[in-house]
């Protein structure tokens, strides 16, 4: 379940391996790396790729090696019948299998902002593309948040604008982007970071026109002139649909492996593997897996890795 790097990773070895594979996706092929205007440190790209090329790419090697690829379909809970795992969708529908691998990823989180939901889609974007970059040619645009998806974004965005803002709350972005972006904004003439700083309101009719930001060390208001605001505040785990079937984490990331600790209803008789959850056969895979190290490369092998245990599952039943 899930379309990101780890669910297409976890396709491809699956289906490649033999088994037969069927690859659940709400939305589009590429999960949060799909929104991603150039991947810089993904090995073998010395010269990046987007993410929507990385979905294409990995999409079309999955379905080369036999997997089925149901997009798009909402998936709304899980039930256990072991050694059964039944997937539900919202159209009633059902699907039946030995293995699970859920690799449903994140969600941007919202910026709690006066005005938003309003202008979201109107000069309010949460990730970014082409199609919005050219859109705002020129403009004054910014950028809310320190992580390294905040980063390539913005960069990106000078390819159209020679004035990129970064808003942050804390003092610089060394605790929360990684060291080659930064250099890489350092150098850029047309990026500005403005540290301890937080969007409080943005306005518009049928566009977005201004922004209200308020200075947390000062505790001061400004309102700017704003053609376009990016927003990449942080993510939340896609796993309502899990409900309480598997364990997870207080902030409801899936806990697997040493993880775990103690397991009621554990029925297998040997150990959870390393990227397995709570219920014996259903394996956790990328960004909504607990302690995820959150990069593309990350997810591909954890994807990858996780079908090795579900030969492993398969082989004990």
């Amino acid at each position: 379940v899930g379309a990101g790097p780890a669910g297409l990773a976890a396709a491809v070895y699956g289906a490649s391996e033999g088994l037969s594979t069927l690859v659940v996706e709400e939305e589009a092929p590429g999960g949060q790396a799909g929104q991603s205007s150039l991947i810089e440190n993904y090995l073998g790209f010395p010269k990046g790729l987007s993410g929507g090329d990385l979905a294409r790419r990995a999409s079309t090697q999955a379905t080369r090696f036999g997997a089925e690829m149901l997009v798009p379909a909402t998936v709304t809970s899980v039930t256990r019948h072991d050694p059964f795992k039944t997937i539900h969708f919202a159209d009633d529908s059902e699907v039946t299998a030995k293995a699970l691998v859920v690799a449903s990823g994140v969600a941007y989180r919202k910026l709690p902002a006066e005005g938003v939901d309003e202008l979201t889609g109107m000069g309010v974007y949460y990730g970014t593309s082409q199609i919005e970059g050219v859109k705002h040619r020129d403009q004054d645009i910014y950028v809310v948040g320190g992580g390294n998806s905040a980063g390539q974004a913005s960069l990106f965005l000078t390819q159209f604008t020679d004035s990129v803002t970064i808003l942050i709350r804390g003092d610089d972005l060394s605790q929360t982007m990684s060291q080659y972006l930064i250099d890489n904004l350092d150098a850029n003439e047309s990026v500005t970071v403005r540290p301890h700083s937080q969007v409080t309101h943005v306005e518009g009719e049928e566009h977005l026109a201004k922004i209200t930001i308020h200075d947390v060390a000062e505790d001061t208001e400004e309102t700017v002139p704003a053609g376009a605001l990016f927003i990449f505040i942080g993510q939340t785990a896609h796993t309502d649909w899990l409900g309480d079937v598997v364990k997870l984490d207080d902030r409801g990331f899936v806990l697997t492996g040493n993880d775990l600790g103690t397991v009621k209803g554990w029925t297998a008789d040997r150990d959870p593997a390393p990227l397995e959850t709570s219920v014996p056969g259903i394996f956790a895979a990328g960004d909504v897996r607990h302690g995820s190290i959150r990069r593309v490369a990350g997810a591909v092998g954890e994807g990858a890795t996780a079908i090795r245990f579900v030969h492993t599952h398969l082989a004990s039943l």
